[in-house]
């Protein structure tokens, strides 16, 4: 699962608002909020709903791998909704 640092930076990437992301994940704002702040962590099901969002929005996480997790910019694919204003 992503971490609440990966999320901020996912957002900040794609240039979405925490509302932006809530409405994307089909989560409250709260949630976003909290888990961004670390006072909660999500239940399961919506941190995972969280992550989807954010990479059909056009990022890619990278998991923990010796230098620590991240995230990115996905390459764009052909069919992909978000790379067609490009």
């Amino acid at each position: 699962m992503i971490t609440k640092e990966q999320c901020r930076a996912a957002r900040a990437l794609i240039g979405w608002s925490r509302s932006d992301l809530a409405s994307a994940a089909k989560v409250s704002e709260r949630t976003i909020t909290d888990f961004e702040r670390g006072a909660r962590s999500p239940i399961h099901a919506s941190l995972a709903a969280i992550a989807q969002a954010l990479e059909s929005g056009g990022v890619e996480f990278i998991p923990e791998n010796g230098g620590g997790p991240g995230v990115r910019l996905a390459k764009p694919q052909e069919n992909d909704s978000w790379n067609e204003a490009e």
